[in-house]
C-alpha cells in the first residue's frame, strides 16, 4: 500500500538524493504550502504546533501570499513549479482553488513528493481518477484534507457504530446550514461560479463523514435551487441517498440560512465561528441511535418499544485539533510508518458522490454513485 511500499520509498530517496538531501528518519518533515489564503494559512498554523515538521516555503502568486512568507520568514515563489524546483520538499499541501488541484497534484507526483490536497480531490471525478491511478504508478501517497476523521469524537463514534451498540444502522439526517456574508464570495470569485456552490465545497465533508461512518453510498436522488445572490451555482440542496448496508439517508445543505445546524457550529473545531449546543447528524440504529457532535447515544432502558422510556448516554472522547492531527499523519506517511487515513482514493469515492448528486439536482431523477478504477496497492 502506499507509504510503506519499497517503490514509494525507493520514489522518493531518488528525488532526495538528487536534491542533495537525505531521508526524513532523524530530522523534521519539509512541508511546503501552494495557496496561502483562509485554507492554507490555517494548515501552517497547524504546522507550526506539530512536533517534527518544518514550513520551508509557500507558492501564492498574490501580494498578500509575499507578504505572508515574509511575516513567516519563510521563502516565497510565484509558482509551484518554482517551489518544487528550488525546494523539493518532503511534502506539499495544496490549498489552492479546486480547478489547480490535479495539475498541481500531478506536478507534486512527477516530482515524487507526497501531496496533501484540500478538499474536493479535483473539479471532476474523472480527472480525479487520472490523478489517482498516476499517482499508484509512481507510488506516491495522495492525502485529501478531509480533516474531519482525524476528530477523536469521529473516531469515537465509527468505533461505537462498528462494534454495533446502536445496531445495524437504518437511517442517517444530516444537516449543513449556514449563512455565508458577501464578502465571502467577493474576495474570491471563483466561489460564485458554476461547480463551486455548497455542494462542492461544503456538502463534500459531511458526506466523507458519511461513507466513513455509515459505508458506501450507491445512488442518490436530489433537488438543488439557483442562488438567490445571482451567483452561478445553488445555495439550497438536499438529498436522498441509499447505503450499501441497506440505510436510506437525507442531508440538506445551503449556504444562505441563518441557522446553527451544521458541523462548523456545533462541533468548535474551529474558533472562527460561534459555537452553539446542537448537533447536526443523526444516525439511526436497531438497538440505538447517535447524535453528533454532541456523541450521545439514545437507548430504551428496556425492551425496544416506543412506549417505554428512552435515554441518552453521552459518551466519553478525546479533544484534539484535527487540522493537527492531519500534519501530524501527514509526516508520518511521508516517512513511512503510515498508510493514508483519507487517500486520493477515498476522496474520489466521496467525490463521486458529490458529483452523483449535481446531476441528480439537474434531472431529478435517482442517480448511481459510479465506480472508479483507480487502486491503491
Amino acid at each position: 500500500m502506499l507509504g510503506q511500499s519499497s517503490g514509494f520509498v525507493s520514489v522518493v530517496a531518488r528525488n532526495r538524493c538528487a536534491a542533495g538531501g537525505g531521508m526524513v528518519d532523524g530530522r523534521d518533515v519539509r512541508l511546503a504550502i501552494a495557496g496561502v489564503g483562509l485554507v492554507g494559512k490555517r494548515h501552517a498554523d497547524a504546522m507550526f504546533k506539530t512536533d517534527g515538521v518544518r514550513l520551508v516555503g509557500v507558492a501564492d502568486p498574490s501580494d498578500e501570499g509575499r507578504q505572508y512568507a515574509q511575516v513567516q520568514d519563510t521563502r516565497h515563489y510565484e509558482t509551484l513549479a518554482e517551489l518544487l524546483e528550488g525546494e523539493l520538499p518532503d511534502g506539499v499541501i495544496l490549498a489552492t482553488p479546486t480547478p489547480l488541484h490535479v495539475e498541481q497534484a500531478l506536478a507534486c507526483v512527477e516530482a515524487g513528493v507526497p501531496a496533501l490536497i484540500e478538499k474536493p480531490l479535483a473539479d471532476s471525478a474523472d480527472a480525479g481518477d487520472a490523478l489517482v491511478r498516476r499517482a499508484a504508478e509512481r507510488r506516491i501517497p495522495l492525502l485529501v484534507g478531509h480533516h474531519r476523521r482525524y476528530n477523536p469524537l469521529i473516531q469515537r463514534a465509527r468505533a461505537v457504530i462498528e462494534s454495533g451498540e446502536i445496531g445495524e444502522v437504518r437511517a442517517v439526517q444530516a444537516s449543513c446550514w449556514f449563512y455565508k456574508p458577501d464578502g465571502y464570495f467577493d474576495v474570491a470569485p471563483w466561489r460564485k461560479r458554476r461547480g463551486a456552490g455548497p455542494i462542492s465545497v461544503n456538502l463534500v465533508h459531511d458526506i466523507d463523514l458519511m461513507r466513513h461512518l455509515c459505508g458506501e453510498i450507491l445512488s442518490v436522488q436530489a433537488q438543488a435551487s439557483p442562488s438567490l445572490r445571482g451567483y452561478e451555482n445553488e445555495d439550497v440542496a438536499a438529498a436522498l441517498f441509499r447505503f450499501e448496508g441497506g440505510a436510506i439517508g437525507t442531508i440538506s445543505v445551503s449556504d444562505s440560512v441563518v441557522a446553527p445546524w451544521s458541523w462548523e457550529m456545533t462541533s468548535q473545531e474551529n474558533p472562527i465561528y460561534p459555537a452553539t449546543s446542537e448537533s447536526c447528524y443523526l444516525i439511526g440504529g436497531s438497538q440505538g441511535s447517535l447524535s453528533l457532535p454532541d456523541l450521545r447515544m439514545w437507548t430504551h432502558r428496556g425492551a425496544r418499544d416506543w412506549w417505554q422510556p428512552i435515554s441518552a448516554t453521552s459518551l466519553l472522547r478525546n479533544a484534539s485539533d484535527p487540522l493537527i492531527n492531519q500534519i501530524a499523519h501527514f509526516a508520518e506517511v511521508i516517512r513511512g510508518r503510515a498508510k493514508p487515513l483519507v487517500s486520493g482514493l477515498e476522496g474520489l469515492r466521496t467525490l463521486r458522490v458529490v458529483e452523483a448528486i449535481q446531476r441528480s439536482a439537474e434531472t431529478g431523477r435517482w442517480t448511481d454513485v459510479g465506480t472508479s478504477q483507480s487502486r491503491e496497492d
